[in-house]
């Protein structure tokens, strides 16, 4: 195992996270933040927009955990980076859109 696999999956795994709210707002029919917004992050998105951002982001982790890190699901230093990556991403977004939900305690 080589250093530049764990940083594949640890951001495959932010990459994976990040792919869930923006495609299933966007699928949902519902406006979100995106990069695309303005201002970026804060402004909303429109669905479209959202599922297409969503896309990018489950075809980059693909990517990083397919193609470049050889991810397999039976080794568990491989799913805990992936883990970590998610979940710190995970935690990072419902901070920030926290924000803008009402979901910021």
């Amino acid at each position: 195992m080589l250093f530049v696999h764990l940083i594949e999956w640890f951001f495959g795994g932010a990459f994976l996270a990040n792919s869930v709210p923006h495609f299933v707002n966007g699928v949902s029919g519902r406006p979100f933040q995106s990069p695309f917004a303005k201002p970026p992050g804060q402004g909303l998105s429109s669905s479209t927009v959202n599922v297409l951002w969503g896309l990018f982001n489950l075809a980059v982790a693909y990517v990083l955990l397919v193609w470049l890190g050889q991810f397999n699901l039976h080794y568990w230093c491989q799913v805990a980076t992936v883990f970590a990556g998610a979940l710190l991403l995970s935690v990072m977004m419902a901070r920030h859109f926290g924000r803008f939900h009402g979901g910021l305690l």
